[in-house]
């Protein structure tokens, strides 16, 4: 039963608490986010009412600092701004000035030096007789100049940033330019331009430097990673993306390259005896697995076109077609009543909406079979896709191609417009298989270039001139090729001829 029901005894009246008991026990700051409206809590609200009234009422404010500098007499003023270090951009007169002396005579002539030697940078779409007058030569000397280096090379192939070195001799009379001594430029990658003036006329020297053309070809193994391989073999990054975006176009690159397969790359390259070099676009794009080339591809031009094809003359599919028109579709392929006839009839195409003068497209590459006005579709075009496939654009407002020309996919071959029987701005668009008109919402073309006959075996024969460069070959030593006629030298040696007199 004790067990059961706890025994709990009657405890006796606690003794009364003395002052200091209460004292200690006191809690002046309470949680005044506890017991809200409690008397502790309402104490403690009092105690911070008035520990902020107190701090309130002792604030001493805030006022400024008065601080009086010492005042610098006339004296003292001058010589702390002696002191001074002023820029110049800023009108800076600083620093210890001495009056002029007995001394000192004017001159009625300063001196000017015998010759100036500059360079000068030619900066995309300049004049290179502007840039030779910004230089300080006169407006003669610079339009010789240009006519003698047109001689050598067009104007325009001289590239943005090149660099003109000169020599501007003497002047015969302050109020004249400087004549132009001598002239050196690195006129094209292949060829360097010299200029003397010898008995007083301006001559040319043509300087041609030797460059190898061969391609550069990188070979390696993908390992890990084809791009890091690719990059310590000594390709750069833009050569690397655009052969990862062309073999992309035959396989995976993600799941299809496995680690032991090699690279094979070919850039255009060109490297001057001079040491410069420069690498162009991609020419070859392949792949080895196995000791054997999984993938081959190079750039081929067909009709006009230029894409990448794969050794055995097959280039990119190019699936679906292209929509004819921008404008919805406003009437569809069946059997409907003819707005303008007034009986049902058979639709045999797809009308689109458009404003007068959109553009219209060929769905697919093609040949135009017709190109004119034709019966109530007006102005009518007829393109032939190969494969029995052919598709038809009626009612156009004006027509952009003519019979016999091959079209390209999504070029503009006419504009929309309301010609023929028809009651407002509109595309009637028809595709044909075989010559009969069919449902143009059931077809999708898929095109694909095929390389045949002397095209082919060009092909070929391109791809085996590239892949027979040995990794390497371009960095071959560079045979100099002769100048015609005496050289002159480098811009030294001609100021050293030309100063030999002194000032």
């Amino acid at each position: 039963m004790a067990q059961a029901i706890p025994f709990r005894p009657v405890r006796a009246d606690p003794e009364p608490l003395s002052w200091r008991d209460r004292l200690a026990h006191l809690d002046l700051v309470p949680d005044l986010g506890a017991d809200i409206g409690s008397q502790d809590w309402w104490r403690g609200l009092a105690t911070l009412t008035l520990l902020c009234g107190a701090a309130i009422s002792t604030f001493p404010g805030v006022k400024p600092l008065s601080v009086r500098a010492p005042a610098l007499d006339a004296a003292d003023f001058n010589e702390a701004r002696a002191q001074m270090i002023v820029p110049l951009a800023f009108g800076g007169d600083t620093g210890r000035h001495m009056a002029a002396t007995d001394a000192v005579r004017p001159l009625a002539q300063t001196p000017e030096r015998p010759q100036i030697e500059l360079t000068a940078t030619l900066g995309a779409g300049d004049s290179f007789a502007r840039v030779l007058e910004r230089s300080g030569v006169g407006s003669g000397d610079a339009q010789a100049i240009a006519a003698q280096v047109s001689g050598a090379v067009p104007l325009a192939d001289i590239a943005p940033g090149t660099r003109v070195d000169l020599i501007l001799g003497r002047r015969a009379a302050r109020t004249m330019p400087r004549p132009v001594d001598a002239l050196a430029m690195r006129a094209r990658f292949d060829l360097r331009i010299e200029i003397e003036r010898e008995g007083g006329r301006l001559v040319m020297r043509r300087i041609p430097i030797a460059v190898d053309a061969t391609p550069l070809r990188i070979r390696g193994t993908v390992g890990g990673s084809l791009y890091r391989s690719a990059r310590a073999a000594g390709a750069s990054p833009e050569v690397i993306q655009s052969y990862l975006r062309v073999i992309g176009r035959q396989i995976s690159v993600g799941s299809d390259i496995r680690s032991s397969d090699q690279f094979d790359i070919i850039v255009d390259h060109r490297r001057a005896e001079t040491g410069e070099s420069e690498t162009g676009k991609l020419l070859y794009a392949g792949l080895v697995r196995g000791g054997k080339a999984k993938l081959s591809m190079i750039e081929w031009t067909v009709d006009g076109r230029t894409q990448w094809f794969e050794a055995s003359g097959v280039g990119a599919q190019r699936g679906g077609m292209v929509r004819p028109t921008n404008g919805r579709v406003t009437s569809t392929f069946g059997m409907r009543r003819h707005p303008i006839l007034g009986y049902r009839r058979m639709h045999s195409g797809v009308d689109f909406g458009g404003g007068y003068g959109a553009p219209i497209y060929a769905v697919s590459d093609g040949f135009v079979s017709i190109a004119g006005r034709t019966g109530g579709f007006g102005n009518y075009v007829k393109l032939s896709h190969g494969g029995g496939l052919g598709t038809g654009y009626g009612h156009m407002s004006r027509i952009a191609v003519r019979p016999g020309q091959h079209v390209s996919r999504g070029q503009v071959i006419g504009y929309i417009g309301s010609s023929g029987l028809s009651t407002g701005p509109h595309l009637h668009y028809e595709v044909y298989r075989n010559g009969v008109p069919v449902n143009p919402m059931s077809v999708a073309f898929v095109t694909r270039a095929q390389l045949e006959g002397k095209a082919l075996a060009d092909f070929r024969a391109r791809i085996r001139q590239l892949t027979s460069v040995a990794p390497g070959a371009a960095m071959s030593a560079v045979v100099a090729k002769p100048a015609d006629g005496p050289k002159l030298g480098s811009l030294a040696d001609v100021a050293e001829k030309r100063v030999g007199g002194g000032i």
